[in-house]
């Protein structure tokens, strides 16, 4: 690996500022199509599990490849150290050896699509592109001269010389990484690539992951910047054979528009648009290094825990995003409304958790986070210096966002019988997923109507679970006279984090025809002094505490429980009203990453985050529809 230089000083701070400004024009050709492999079979040899595991992954990485990652960052990871580091090999990073402290099932490289690898020509000062205009605005560096780049790229003028080229190769190359770093069993590697469209500033990006051994050339936004021309591509390639579907981030970044009530071009939402983004988007990206789009303290006044790591600004500038329409538990009460209007839900989604981190490294523990370029550990380990503009403490850090409330990159949970391309593909289709924050905590949920208080105690409550009810991201059966829905809900902590604090059920449902939430706490670890108990006038659970020491950033797990399950009514069920339920289980308090850097480095707290965080993860949820509005 090459050594990592900055273009601009400052880079990793202005970064998230000028996040994916630069589009390109590149694109790739054509490839022929080949025929989709069964979910069902897999290939000889592959350990299966009918009752599913769970296999953890990310689905958003960003290597030297991407022209953000290479120009503002330094990155010159490659696809190729992606997949090693991403599997558990050591690799060399900055000249020194390091390793993950626990190996991923599975990884999606997803490099921007427009401009693929066209700059990275600028590390030979003699090629086409280095003596171009463009090319030499980039190689003197500087901020004006970013600006100018800016300009020269959006206002749709091509780069020139033999980008096109460079983007098809580029492209074959990944294309042949990720064929060469897929074990079926082992490790599994997904063709992949991020659609960058930003109207007027809003995120709307979306990762697009292809199921088989090969892939179309890209459908990128200089392609066209609206996601329903995305949605019709994907339709359309799906018939000459390449199975694909795309993943929404940042809805938090998007201004209202990722789940908005209407489409990019201001119309209402209708049938077709809702069914065809319903058949390629089945998924949504719940939490990464850019924040969490869960939700939002102004969307949920009444969520005690709706204020986690919020980064609530457009991606260019300090400009706010509107909340309303940008986050998923929004969306799934939008789409419960449209569902009853259009008789489809177009935010059907389930849960998905990844990085976006853009130094070619999946880093999602506290310990091992380096900012959105780098990593923490052995050979890239920072300097103080670097620490410091990452906790906001350098001067000159306003000069775009501070990097302090970024996060570390999330996982996704995956429920499949097979550590396959066609396994976990099938499973994010069925949406039997959960995004997490960064751990690897185990959840499962089920939901159905005839499940007994005990029915967790039973050695293969499991295998019966799937035999009697519905898992995360499917639809209850018709109601049950009489009855209420019940689940069943298990939450396992991951070995290497914090105990569990609570396990809570998040429902979201119509009542007037208006959207409503309400949050139920449904099993909970003990605190220091013991049991805990839900006071009965507030309807609040007891904090669990806190073990941090602010002064050394240790904890431990004295409070809190390994384990925890239930079997939950909802006690306020009506069979004629819509609904969706998730679960969310939180973990006990632990030091923040910026907690930990700055005790590292010996430099005061920052004052712009908590010091401790509760990492969580979200399940997929379960819907249920009235027989009316089936």
């Amino acid at each position: 690996m090459t050594k990592r230089t900055r273009w601009l000083a400052g880079a990793a701070i202005a970064a998230p500022l000028a996040y994916h400004l630069l589009i390109g024009f590149g694109t790739a050709s054509a490839s022929q199509p080949v025929g989709a492999a069964s979910a069902a079979a897999q290939p000889a040899g592959v350990q299966t599990f009918p009752d599913k595991q769970a296999f953890f992954g990310d689905l958003h990485l960003h290597t030297t490849n991407s022209f953000d990652a290479y120009v503002l960052m330094g990155t010159r990871t490659t696809p190729e150290d992606a997949y090693h580091f991403a599997r558990g090999d050591t690799i060399q990073y900055l000249g020194q050896p390091i390793k993950r402290s626990f190996p991923l099932d599975f990884e999606a490289v997803t490099d921007h699509s427009e401009n693929l690898g066209v700059f990275n020509q600028l590390d030979d000062p003699n090629s086409t592109f280095s003596l171009s205009d463009i090319g030499k605005l980039a190689r003197e560096g500087g901020a004006a001269n970013f600006i100018k780049i800016a300009l020269l790229i959006t206002s749709g003028k091509p780069l020139g010389g033999n980008a096109d080229q460079v983007a098809a190769s580029t492209w074959a190359r990944e294309i042949e990484t990720a064929n060469k770093f897929n074990e079926p069993g082992k490790f599994t590697a997904f063709i992949a690539y991020e659609w960058t469209s930003m109207p007027g500033g809003a995120n709307l990006h979306r990762n697009v992951i292809f199921k088989g051994d090969k892939a179309p050339a890209p459908f990128t936004a200089i392609d066209s910047k609206d996601p329903k021309d995305l949605w019709t591509w994907l339709s359309k390639i799906r018939g000459q054979g390449y199975e694909a579907l795309a993943i929404p981030h940042n809805g938090n970044a998007s201004n209202g528009l990722m789940y908005d009530w209407t489409s990019l071009d201001g119309k209402p939402i209708d049938e077709a648009w809702a069914q065809l983004r319903a058949t390629n988007e089945p998924l949504s990206e719940v939490s990464q290094n850019k924040g969490t789009s869960e939700t939002h303290p102004a969307l949920s006044a009444n969520d005690e825990f709706a204020n986690y790591e919020i980064f609530d600004k457009l991606l260019l500038g300090n400009t706010p995003s509107k909340p309303a329409g940008s986050y998923w538990r929004d969306a799934l009460g939008r789409g419960l409304v449209l569902q009853q209007k259009l008789g489809v839900n177009p935010y059907k989604d389930g849960a998905e958790g990844s990085s976006d981190l853009h130094g070619g490294l999946q880093v999602s523990t506290a310990q091992e986070y380096g900012g959105i370029a780098g990593a923490n550990l052995g050979g890239g380990k920072l300097k103080g210096d670097t620490a410091k503009e990452q906790l906001g403490l350098a001067p000159g850090h306003t000069v775009g966002l501070n990097p302090v409330i970024l996060s570390p990159g999330a996982l996704t949970g995956v429920w499949a019988e097979a550590n396959t391309r066609d396994a976990l593909y099938a499973a994010f289709r069925r949406k039997e997923t959960y995004a997490t924050s960064g751990s690897r905590l185990m959840v499962r949920f089920f939901g159905g109507w005839d499940f007994s208080r005990s029915f967790v105690a039973k050695p293969n409550w499991v295998h019966d679970a799937y035999k009697l009810s519905v898992p995360m991201g499917g639809d209850l059966p018709q109601a049950r006279a009489g009855k209420a829905p019940n689940f069943v809900i298990e939450a396992v902590k991951d070995p290497l984090s914090g105990n569990l604090d609570r396990v809570q059920v998040v429902k979201v449902f119509l009542e007037g025809g208006k959207q409503q939430e309400r949050i139920f706490d449904v099993a909970w670890g003990n605190a220091a002094g013991g049991a805990r108990k839900v006071d009965s006038r507030t309807g609040k659970l007891a904090p669990i505490g806190n073990t941090v020491d602010l002064k050394t950033g240790k904890w431990d797990n004295s409070i809190g429980a390994a384990r925890l399950a239930t079997v939950w009514t909802d006690p306020t069920f009506k069979a004629d009203q819509a609904a969706v339920y998730y679960v969310r289980v939180l973990e006990i308090p632990t030091p923040r990453w910026s907690t930990l850097r700055a005790i590292e480095f010996g430099l005061p707290l920052p004052k712009e985050v908590a010091p401790t965080i509760q990492q969580r993860a979200w399940s997929s949820p379960i819907w249920y529809t009235p027989t009316r509005s089936r």
